[in-house]
């Protein structure tokens, strides 16, 4: 199985500069960046280090998805943010649940043996929304195992999934919607736990309230959708 690693990029320049060297880039078959418009330098760092870059001509992290999966040939993709919350030596673990047979895996950030970066804090409102949007989502579709990380961002898709699936999400639904509809059409999703870092430098561009209230738009369509979206897979 040839499998292929994203990095997923807007002004990480410090990020990249800490994760980069320590990307397992021999664990997988192909690598590249897809990046929304840059301005901090890591456009340039890429270019320095001679790592392949496509520049985004659209916005939204669901315009980012597609872009890959159209530019690449692999079977399957692992899409990684080098912002500090996810865990590069994480990356080799995807290849052993996609020879298995997995159409999607995830990084759980809420499993047993994983760790959330608001787990050391008394109020945690991001992991608690995750909770509840990753609850709905069981309930409605999930007919399999229990998924508990619906939402992270740190995943692999097959390709065979991508085409069945037929994403349209924006922005940072897009991996909410992903699993949703593996949900819907019975594919398989695994994961593993995974500990979630610090953010380096950079800033979120996920914000609260507009981000929860985007979840919630598109669960209430995915739920007007049903399975239409697969007519052509």
């Amino acid at each position: 199985m040839r499998i292929g690693l994203v990095l997923l990029t807007l002004n990480e320049i410090e990020g990249l500069r800490t994760l980069f060297p320590r990307l397992p880039l021999d664990a997988i078959d192909e690598a590249f960046a897809v990046d929304g418009g840059s301005t901090d330098g890591t456009r340039e760092f890429f270019r320095e280090q001679g790592f392949s870059l496509l520049d985004q001509t659209s916005g939204g992290r669901g315009e980012a998805f597609r872009m890959a999966f159209a530019s690449s040939r692999a079977d399957a993709l692992i899409f990684f943010s080098p912002d500090g919350n996810e865990n590069p030596e994480d990356i080799p673990r995807f290849r052993e649940h996609l020879e298995a047979g997995a159409a999607m895996v995830i990084a759980s950030r809420m499993m047993e043996g994983a760790v959330n970066e608001e787990d050391s804090d008394w109020f945690r409102p991001r992991k608690w929304a995750n909770n509840a949007f990753n609850g709905l989502a069981n309930a409605f579709w999930n007919r399999g195992a229990f998924v508990s990380d619906s939402i992270n961002g740190f995943r692999a898709i097959t390709r065979d999934a991508w085409d069945r699936i037929c994403l349209d999400g924006l922005g940072y639904t897009i991996e909410y919607q992903s699993t949703i509809r593996c949900m819907k059409l019975g594919l398989p999703t695994r994961e593993f736990p995974t500990v979630e870092g610090q953010r380096i430098g950079g800033e979120s561009y996920a914000r609260s309230l507009p981000t929860g209230l985007r979840f919630l738009r598109l669960l209430l369509r995915e739920i007007f959708v049903g399975t239409r979206f697969a007519a052509r897979s």
